[in-house]
Parts: structure tokens; C-alpha cells; sequence
């Protein structure tokens, strides 16, 4: 779905108007920190420049037109009057500096990856086919350090080293889904909260767990990175919700 561009001075407008529906869909769907946590998405070949939410709106009031574009390699970005949220530029800028396959990044405090992340064990076994979606590709970042300032946000860039694990479960934190498109990214930031419930629901009933084999759910999760064209008919399904209800987002 192709939307025409409102706002002719701003560049990048489809892809302004992807990440303002995610925004707007992740405050319904009750997975935003209040007016904290962050997106951005890479605009440039390579992946320094992105665009990102402005500082601490809600995420329900985000529209196409706010997102701001910053330079990683610019260290007076802070410095400027539509600076992003400190911990923003610490985070997103250390990922889009070291790692050029992280196009789009998301990261939330959504409640059941943060109380994932919260466990000792922070490990997805895979009891469901979410859940197996992502076998062997999530990295567990086990030692917090405070809030995601330069330092910290550098040394968890580095924890995505290896392209295919492409969800970080921020022990202590929450949780911080890259990918390659806002589509992409969006949709498996949803299928893993989904698979996060259900493991901690599982737990909660007291019951041994039924754990797929390795081989079935590495399988699993093969056919579900090739299945086609899923996340771009989710986003264009939620973007048609927004359009119907006459939202601003794309404004």
C-alpha cells in the first residue's frame, strides 16, 4: 500500500508512514513504556543515518511527519532542538554504527519479554510454533549495566554479531527486535511477545512443558523465515484498520 506523500519536503515518507502505524499499534496492543522506548530505521546504504520517534512522545500520537533524521556519526546530534532521548541515541546509534544488517530496530519493555528477561533462565524453549519461530536466533544479553547510554548501548550492539539471531533478550530490560524492513522487524517484535506469553503462561500452570525436538523446531522456524510475504500483508492489514478509523498517522 503506497501512500502519497502530505508532507513533499520530508524524505523517506513510505517509510515514515510504516513506522508511525507501528507505533501506533504497538500502544494498542499495550506493548509501549509510557512515553520511553524507541524505533528507528536505517535510511542510507550504510544504515547510519535512521529515522527515529521524537523525544518522549507517546507512541499513540506518533505521526509520519514527527520522525526525526539522525546521523550516528554526528556526535552534535544531542546537542540540537530536536535532539532524541538520550538513551535513544545511546542504543539505536551504537547499533546503526556496528551493524549494518540491523536496518530497522525496536525496542520495547512490552510485560512478557521484560518478564523473560527478568528470569534467571532467560532462554525460549520451543513449546509452540511462536515459540520455535525463534529457535537458535535470539542472543540473551546477561549483563545489564544501566540505562542505554553511549557505553552501554555500544556494548549491546556488539551482542548482534551473528546475522541470524535477530531478537536480543536485554536481561534486566526488555527486549530489542532488529530486521531488515519496518514489516519485517514489527512482525516478529509481535510473534515474540506472543511466544514470550505463552511460555510464561505455560510456566504458571505448574506443568511439565512439552518441548519440541531440536530438529522439528529448527525446521519450524526455516519455513516460517520463508513463508511469504506474511509480514508485509500484517502491517498493510493494520495500516487498512488505521485508514478506516480515519487516524492521523500518516499525516
Amino acid at each position: 500500500m503506497t501512500v502519497t506523500n502530505l508532507r513533499p519536503n520530508l524524505n523517506h515518507w513510505q517509510e515514515r508512514v510504516d513506522m508511525a502505524a507501528a507505533f501506533r499499534w504497538t500502544a494498542r496492543l499495550n506493548m509501549h513504556e509510557g512515553v520511553a522506548n524507541h524505533f528507528s530505521l536505517a535510511v542510507n546504504d550504510d544504515g547510519t543515518r535512521f529515522l527515529m520517534n521524537p523525544n518522549q512522545v507517546h507512541f499513540s500520537r506518533v505521526k509520519a511527519s514527527d520522525l526525526i533524521e539522525i546521523d550516528a556519526n554526528d556526535p552534535a546530534t544531542l546537542e540540537g532542538p530536536n535532539a532524541p532521548d538520550h538513551t535513544a541515541w545511546g542504543l539505536h546509534g551504537g547499533l546503526h554504527r556496528a551493524c549494518a544488517h540491523a536496518r530497522c530496530a525496536m525496542h520495547v519493555h512490552s510485560i512478557h519479554a521484560t518478564v523473560l528477561a527478568s528470569l534467571a533462565d532467560s532462554r525460549l524453549p520451543p513449546i509452540d510454533q511462536n515459540c520455535a519461530t525463534f529457535f537458535n536466533r535470539y542472543v540473551i544479553d546477561e549483563n545489564y549495566g544501566g540505562l542505554a547510554f553511549e557505553d552501554e548501548g555500544a556494548r549491546c550492539a556488539q551482542l548482534f554479531s551473528d546475522p541470524k539471531q535477530k531478537v536480543m533478550i536485554m536481561g534486566n530490560h526488555g527486549v530489542l527486535i532488529i530486521g531488515q524492513t519496518v514489516a519485517d522487524t514489527f512482525n516478529r517484535l509481535y510473534y515474540f511477545e506472543r511466544a514470550a506469553e505463552t511460555y510464561i503462561r505455560a510456566l504458571q500452570t505448574g506443568q511439565p512443558l512439552r518441548v519440541l525436538p531440536d530438529d522439528i523446531a529448527e525446521k519450524t522456524a526455516q519455513e516460517l523465515e520463508t513463508y511469504p510475504e506474511q509480514d508485509e500483508r500484517h502491517l498493510n492489514e493494520l495500516k487498512a484498520i488505521l485508514d478506516e478509523e480515519g487516524s492521523n498517522y500518516a499525516s
